[in-house]
Formats: structure tokens, sequence, C-alpha cells
């Protein structure tokens, strides 16, 4: 069996680019490849476009890279918890697509599966529709939207082999899975990391054909990015 382990994040990220197209996994900070991106903020890349459901905040996450003027281009469904994100997209400084959320991910899927476009009738007579064809399917009308096309992947899994096999946690199994796979190499990064064979079949999310690398990460914050309790009566 081919084994898809790497040695560590830096080696992980062997082959990045300024001006690449990379696709980061997560749900507002849940799930996020947080080592990943440390090193992508470390390395000073620059002019890259991210695809992710949101940038993180202004101190975690994708908010880092923000911080580092690394991102040329955001093509996103939410920008509402991170202040540097708001100033660079009104000031003009970056480039921003929002997308229906649902197509965002149904572009990611598609890439996943191979498809070059699909149909939805998400956006259509909107701005999200400018410029895009449309048709009418029984009397209802559809945008046409194309799949990503994406360098990188980076995804986040609780627990892989080293063929790539990942499952995931609770609401971590968010964005992650539909953007293995949907980029020419998908990082994945673990909180534990075992030999191939010690996973059970029958709880695998995501197979190892959709990796291409995988490494275990360490020191994780899992941030939670609104806390809200009850108040006591």
């Amino acid at each position: 069996m081919i084994s898809k382990k790497v040695t560590d994040v830096k080696e992980a990220l062997q082959g990045i680019q300024d001006g690449m197209t990379f696709m980061l996994g997560g749900f507002g900070l849940c799930g996020i490849p947080e080592n990943a991106i440390t090193a992508l903020v470390e390395s000073n890349i620059k002019d890259i476009t991210c695809i992710s459901n949101n940038a993180g905040v202004d101190d975690f996450g994708l908010g880092l890279l923000l911080h580092k003027h690394q991102i040329k281009k955001m093509i996103s469904s939410y920008v509402g918890e991170n202040e540097e994100f708001e100033r660079q997209m009104l000031s003009g400084e970056l480039e921003v697509e929002l997308t229906p959320q649902g197509t965002l991910a149904e572009k990611c899927r598609a890439a996943q599966a191979g498809f070059p476009a699909f149909y939805t009738p998400a956006g259509y007579g909107t701005e999200v529709a400018a410029g895009k064809e449309t048709r009418e399917f029984n009397g209802k009308m559809y945008v046409l939207e194309e799949a990503f096309n994406a360098d990188f992947a980076f995804v986040k899994a609780w627990k892989g082999d080293e063929a790539g096999n990942l499952i995931f946690k609770g609401t971590a199994r968010n964005f992650n899975p539909c953007m293995c796979g949907a980029a020419k190499i998908t990082v994945a990064e673990v909180e534990e990391l075992v030999p191939a064979g010690e996973l059970d079949p029958n709880q695998i999310h995501i197979p190892g054909i959709f990796v291409q690398r995988i490494f275990q990460g360490k020191n994780y914050e899992k941030r939670i990015e609104q806390r809200t309790v009850r108040s006591h009566n």
C-alpha cells in the first residue's frame, strides 16, 4: 500500500508558490488546518487566492494571512467575524468573491467528482449571476457555476492512516470532506496518525485516493469563535 505520510508540515507544503489558489477546510474556527495555515504565514507566500467558507478571525485562522497581506483574493461565503477582512474588502485592498454557501460547497464537490460545472437556482436574479450563463429547466431559472480549480487543498481531520484515509469528528466534518481531492494536491493534517489498516473501514469518511500527503499535526488550539453560555438563574 502506498504511504502518503510526510514527516512534517514543511514537507507537506513543498511546491507552494506565489499566486497559487488554495482551498482551506473548516467552518468558522472549527476544523481549520491550523498547522498548515501557520506554515503558510511563516512561508511569506503572497498573492494567493483562498477558497474557504470564511476567513477566520483577526488574530487566528486565515486572519493571520490577511494581517500580513498575503491573500490577494478571497472566495468565501461569510465575512462577518473578521474586521480586517471587512476593512481590506471595503478599501479595495482585497478582491472578494462572495458565493452562496451551498454553491461554494458544490463547487468543491464538483471539482472532487471531476465535473467542470453545474446548474443551481441559488443566486439567479442577483449580483451572483452577473455575467454567468443562465438556463431554464422545468419552468425554473438556473445559473451555471464552474467547479473550482485549485492548486492545493488543506484539510484537517481527527484521525487518519498512512494511506490517507480520513475520519472527521463532529462539526469538523464541514467543508473538509468535499475539499479532499478537489485540488491538484490535497494535504491532510490529523490529530492522530496510525498505520494503514488500523482504521475501521466502516468509519472512514474519505478514502485515501483523495489525499496525496498526510501528517500528524500538533499544538491545536481549537478556539471557539463565539462562546455563548446560559445565564445561571
